[in-house]
């Protein structure tokens, strides 16, 4: 269902493992509290989130406004079925949504992480991701590194052993996510809180006391509280937004924790009739996880300006395409 794999940008080109690609969120959910960010499309599947970390993030999650429903802090068992029952249906046409979309797009990635904001054009491919950095820190990239940027870019096309490898990650924990949408029904208890004049609800979810985590994930799935916002009519998860409410550890602290209040907000956006993507993953949590591969615990991911490619796009194609949009996407450097 959302990790923007934008680990090291420029710094790639100057001798970063060739691990271009953001291995993490194509969808929501699938793309998530895990996912769930940017880009590669699951070996023919997902994208954020993971998710979503998109992975816990990507599906953790997973995917308001306004006024209804009306509020209700103590909602009949009617009123939880039913919000439980449209959360069911809504994973479900979710998770089917993301199998049957097999779409490649082109779009801007924002993301911000450790102090460092950095501003990307990407371009999915069948073979994975290609990506060029356009900015750092609201500066255009100098002379040297838009060299080091094209001789990373070739390299791939020619040799694209990473973009392979990123695939089989970013399948694994579309997996991971998609597997976690599933427990959502059964891993908390909703109930209505709003609905708009239109198509969005929002539901507030906390953990289910009866239900007991099967893995790792599940156990920080579980341990969060929020609300999710969905579109009734496409019955499509549109926002997720969720905290720890306590501490989470890991094989007993060994293999990883992640401190109370930690906070996740993960957004999906219909980018074109009957086509949702992950468009924001805000992960602001404290600790260290050691099981996720493409998702940092503290990171902002936004992105934007989506348009379809051919999903039979050569990799020499997507680098021209990545090269022409560079050239004006500087404008946006701020």
């Amino acid at each position: 269902m959302l990790g923007l794999r934008a680990e090291c940008v420029v710094e790639h080109y100057a001798g970063c493992p060739p691990s271009p690609v953001y291995i993490g969120v194509r969808r929501f959910a699938t793309r998530t509290l895990f996912a769930g960010v940017s880009g590669n499309r699951r070996p023919q599947a997902v994208r954020q989130i993971d998710m979503a970390l998109k992975p816990i993030i990507l599906t953790i999650l997973m995917f308001g406004v306004s006024r209804g429903l009306g509020v209700t802090s103590e909602p009949s068992e009617n009123s939880q079925a039913s919000a439980n029952e449209l959360v069911r249906k809504i994973v479900a046409n979710e998770i089917k949504a993301e199998t049957e979309d097999h779409s490649h797009w082109a779009f801007q990635l924002q993301t911000e992480k450790g102090g460092r904001r950095e501003l990307e054009e990407v371009v999915e491919t069948k073979d994975g991701n290609l990506q060029r950095p356009v900015c750092v820190n609201g500066q255009p990239l100098t002379a040297k590194q838009k060299e080091e940027a094209n001789l990373h870019i070739q390299k791939l096309v020619h040799n694209p052993g990473a973009l392979r490898r990123s695939l089989r990650d970013e399948s694994e924990d579309t997996t991971r996510s998609q597997n976690m949408l599933k427990l959502m029904p059964h891993a908390f208890n909703f109930s209505y809180e709003e609905k708009d004049s239109g198509d969005l609800v929002k539901l507030k979810f906390t953990p289910n006391p009866r239900f007991r985590p099967p893995s790792r994930e599940a156990l920080v799935f579980h341990a969060m509280e929020g609300e999710i916002t969905v579109n009734d009519r496409q019955q499509r998860l549109a926002e997720i937004l969720g905290h720890l409410i306590h501490e989470v550890k890991f094989g007993g602290g060994l293999l990883g924790h992640l401190d109370k209040g930690g906070l996740f907000h993960v957004g999906q956006e219909q980018v074109s009739p009957g086509f949702w993507e992950l468009t924001v993953l805000n992960v602001q949590m404290k600790g260290k996880v050691l099981f996720f591969k493409t998702i940092g615990v503290r990171q902002k991911i936004i992105r934007s300006g989506f348009r379809r490619v051919s999903d039979d796009l050569p990799l020499a194609q997507a680098a021209e395409i990545l090269r022409e949009s560079a050239m004006t996407a500087t404008d946006s450097c701020k």
